[in-house]
This record gives C-alpha cells, sequence and structure tokens, in this order.
C-alpha cells in the first residue's frame, strides 16, 4: 500500500500531507480478519490526521465516492486506495458465505457459495443459446491478454478443452471460469477540472460515472439479465454524452457474466428503439470470446 500510494503521488506530483483533501479506503474487515481497518489507513496513505472515509466495497466504487466528493466541492484532491490480501485469508468460501441471506449459507445448506454463479451460467448459456465452448473461450481469452500484462498474475496459455475438464465450481461453471484473488493495492488520484489541469498534461478525465445495485433478494433476481449493468452504464453514458464504447472493460467473477454484461452495457439500452433478444452466442461471438481488434472489443 505505502509503495502503491507512493507511486501515485510522484506520478501526480502532489504532497498528500499539503495538496489531499479527502482520502478514500475501499477494504472490508472480514476479508482483514480485524475490526475496524481503516485504522491502519493513514500511516500507509499519508493521511495521518486527515480526513478518511472507508467504502466496503470495490475500489470502483471508491472511485465513484472520490468524485462526489469533488463535484460536492468539498475536496480538490482525492485519494482513493483499494486492496486485498487474499493470501492471508484461510477459508475465503466462509467469508463469501456470509453475503447471502442466511438460508443459503453453509449453516443451512452444505453447498459452495459459487453454487448461485453456476445457476446464472446455465439461464444464459439456455437463454442465449451460447455453447458451453464459447464460454470456455472468455477464459482461454483473457489468460491469453493477461500474459502481455507486466503486473497480470494469472496469465496463462490454456485451449477449451482444458478448461472444460478442469474441476467443477458449480456446474456447469468450473474452477478456470471462476475468477481466483490476488495480493494487491491499488491507489488512484482524483483532481477537480481547475486543479488537474495545473498538475500536467497527462490527466486522464473521468467523463461519467453510474453505479447500480441488483436485490439481495436471491428469489427476485432475473438471472437472464444484468440489469443493474444496464442502469449504471446508461446513467454512465448519459453523462458523459456518448453511444457505444469503442471497447469496455467488465469486472466478471465467471465466465458468462463478461457476455452478458457486455450485452446489457451496450445493447439492451436500445430496446425501446429497436428490440433486442439473445442470438446464439449472445454477446461473446463478438466480444468474450472472440480476440483484440474486434468492434467493440471486452477485456481488450
Amino acid at each position: 500500500m505505502f509503495e502503491a500510494s507512493s507511486r501515485a503521488y510522484e506520478d501526480a506530483g502532489i504532497d498528500p500531507r499539503r495538496d489531499v483533501q479527502s482520502f478514500v479506503c475501499c477494504t472490508e474487515d472480514f476479508w482483514e480478519g480485524i475490526s475496524i481497518t481503516d485504522e491502519y489507513m493513514p500511516d500507509q496513505l499519508g493521511a495521518v490526521l486527515r480526513p478518511l472515509c472507508t467504502i466496503s466495497s470495490d475500489g470502483i466504487i471508491g472511485l465513484a465516492t472520490a468524485c462526489m466528493h469533488i463535484m460536492s466541492g468539498i475536496a480538490d484532491v482525492v485519494v482513493v486506495e483499494s486492496h486485498s490480501k487474499i493470501s492471508d485469508v484461510l477459508n475465503p468460501s466462509e467469508i463469501t458465505s456470509f453475503g447471502f441471506d442466511p438460508i443459503y449459507t453453509h449453516h443451512h445448506l452444505d453447498a459452495d457459495p459459487r453454487f448461485l454463479a453456476g445457476m446464472e451460467m446455465a439461464r444464459y448459456l439456455k437463454d442465449s443459446a451460447t455453447k458451453r465452448e464459447d464460454c470456455a473461450q472468455v477464459v482461454v481469452k483473457n489468460k491469453k491478454n493477461a500474459l502481455s500484462n507486466p503486473r497480470g498474475v494469472h496469465g496463462a496459455s490454456l485451449d477449451r478443452e482444458g478448461v472444460m475438464s478442469s474441476p467443477v465450481a458449480a456446474s456447469p461453471l468450473t474452477e478456470l471460469e471462476s475468477s481466483k484473488g490476488i495480493d494487491a493495492s491499488i491507489v488512484f488520484v482524483l483532481a477537480s477540472a481547475k486543479k488537474a489541469r495545473r498538475l500536467g498534461d497527462h490527466t486522464v478525465w473521468v467523463r461519467g460515472i453510474g453505479w447500480s445495485s441488483d436485490t439481495p433478494v436471491v428469489e427476485d433476481r432475473d438471472f437472464g439479465w444484468a440489469d443493474y449493468v444496464e442502469q449504471a452504464a446508461s446513467r454512465a453514458y448519459k453523462m458523459a454524452g456518448i453511444g457505444i464504447p469503442a471497447s469496455s472493460e467488465h469486472r466478471s467473477s465467471q465466465t458468462c457474466q463478461e457476455g452478458k454484461s457486455w450485452e446489457d452495457a451496450q445493447l439492451r439500452r436500445f430496446r425501446q428503439r429497436r428490440p433486442i433478444a439473445r442470438e446464439p452466442l449472445g454477446g461473446l461471438s463478438r466480444s468474450g470470446a472472440s480476440p483484440r481488434g474486434n468492434w467493440a472489443p471486452s477485456n481488450p
């Protein structure tokens, strides 16, 4: 965390003790194994006796929180830190089980908590007529792309047969189709437009942002569509004033989510003007199972 924040401050040309008005850390006590984990953040971030808040979610939600801090006028510069030390967690499936309603936890149902991911994948395969091999090809594509990432840790050269023959996580989902955690820390420095222009000309601008959550009640979910992706994407696109992006990155903990998210983020929002039905291969035929260079590629 200290190394990541030091690099980020050097890249942005700021002093955290002088230039930063707000710090956001993304952490969760369950995953850390200790209480009030944000108490350990100030020393590493240069945020001792400075405003610091905790977001119990992914780093991109912390990014959205930082944007709101800036847009509200309470800060010109905000630092966002998100990290994982998953290697210290002896039983991650037990922690994941806490995310379910009590009737779905291992105390009442002795099942891998990924069983819902298996149900979602089965529904996607049925609704889209996607072939099992095409979901496996998503893994092949993503693992191969990771080989060219100097910070990638799960890159590999695989084939579809190897992916499908890996141990079953939650049928039809296999272990190689289920994402694995890593130990890492990521630090972002966000600034208002006025401040960013003074800091340099290598700025990456945030033009639009949006988020949405699905219902926590499993029985009420539509396993066939990612409504939360459609809603979040529509808000971000509207704020940015754009149409379909040239490419997109999707966070997917299992293979079918990439294809489903691609469809709902880039196509389904136009259904009022031109109805869209799931087609064989769904979004995977154009994005998930295809290499770089294709139209609107996903996770290139």
